[in-house]
Order: structure tokens, then C-alpha cells, then sequence
């Protein structure tokens, strides 16, 4: 199987884009798109930040193959993203303020201008088992049908888009709401207006 040079080329530059932007440790992550009946993911302990052509891996859609071995451990959360939402791409990162906040929240509430504007809030799942778990794929893709994102507690972001740059922009966007929402927690002080409750994000 070879994969085409421009396919490369995107899943190199939003590979980079994880690494510099610290959303997780040197083999964390993991990043794939749909391509017809077929999955495009980044194979098992390949460093995201540093990919090469044979660290991609094609998969099947519907069912485990020979390939499947080779794929990252979380192919099957992919794998049901791609059959139960409208999802293209997605891009799972261990990203470090997202991670504190589920720790400590139900749900990320945006107060940020943007975060409020493109995801109002970010549901926190919870799982038995956090990573590379079945039950991760049974309750992640019922959540990203109504949502480009949401956070596994204690482990990183699942974000969905019709492309990798556009689920990058998910998960980088939910993880700056989140260092936003974090940080002014650290303030101690309140805010002096809380857009969120005015529009009532919690119940969307």
C-alpha cells in the first residue's frame, strides 16, 4: 500500500503541528482520515512529530484486517467515529489543560470569545478505562455526532472534521479554551461578566 505524496505531506504538518504545540509526549497521539471504505492512521509508537511515509497505515472500515495490527492502539475509537458521525478526519492529542480540567469538571465551559463562538462547551467522558479501551469507542462517536470534540477524563481530545487541518483546528481550539478557562481559575477572582451563563451553554 502506498500512500499518495500530498496524503503524506498533510498528515506530516499536523503531526508538527501537535508536537510544537505540546498537546502530548513524543509517541502519544494519534491522527487519520477516511478515504472511501478505507482509514488512513498513523501506525503504532510512530512519533507524531516526526512522520514517515511508512508510518501510515490503511485500514478497513468496517471490520479488523491484517492491518490492523500495525495501526495505532486507538483504531477502533477511529474506526467507530468514522462509521456512526459525519466525520472526514480526527485528531486525538493528550492535550494537557484539557486533561487537568476533566479531571476536575463534568463538562469545559468556554469562556473565551472564540471557544464560545465555535463550541459553546466541551463534554468530558468517562471511562472504566481511559485509553485504547472498547468502551472508548462505544461512547466517544454518540458524543462527536453533536459536537466537533470532547474529552476523555484523565486522557485527551477526540476532534472530528471534514479534513485533518479542520479537525487540528478542534483540538487546538479546544485546548486554548481550556488554558484560557484554566488560568483565570488560577486568578481566584470572578468574572466580570460570564458570557457562558448568560447564554446557558450547559444545556446545549
Amino acid at each position: 500500500m502506498t500512500i499518495d505524496e500530498e496524503t503524506f505531506r498533510i498528515f506530516q504538518r499536523v503531526g508538527k503541528e501537535v508536537l510544537m504545540r505540546n498537546l502530548g509526549s513524543s509517541h502519544s497521539g494519534n491522527i487519520s482520515i477516511r478515504s472511501g471504505g478505507k482509514i488512513i492512521i498513523k501506525k503504532r509508537a510512530a512519533m507524531l512529530g516526526w512522520l514517515e511515509p511508512e508510518d501510515l497505515i490503511e485500514c478497513t472500515l468496517d471490520k479488523e484486517d491484517s492491518s490492523s495490527l500495525l495501526a495505532s492502539t486507538e483504531l477502533g475509537v477511529h474506526r467507530a467515529i468514522y462509521q456512526q458521525t459525519d466525520a472526514m478526519a480526527v485528531v486525538h492529542t493528550h492535550s494537557p489543560y484539557s486533561v487537568v480540567l476533566s479531571l476536575i469538571e463534568d463538562e469545559i465551559t468556554c469562556i473565551d470569545a472564540e471557544g464560545m463562538f465555535m463550541y459553546k462547551k466541551i463534554p468530558v467522558v468517562e471511562l472504566n478505562v481511559p485509553s485504547g479501551s472498547s468502551e472508548a469507542a462505544e461512547k466517544v462517536p454518540p458524543i462527536l455526532k453533536n459536537y466537533p470534540a470532547c474529552v476523555i477524563r484523565s486522557h485527551g481530545v477526540f476532534a472530528k472534521g471534514i479534513t485533518l487541518e479542520d479537525a487540528l483546528q478542534n483540538a487546538t481550539g479546544v485546548e486554548f479554551s481550556a488554558q484560557i478557562r484554566y488560568l483565570t481559575m488560577l486568578t481566584g477572582k470572578p468574572l466580570k461578566r460570564d458570557y457562558s451563563k448568560e447564554k446557558d451553554f450547559g444545556n446545549w
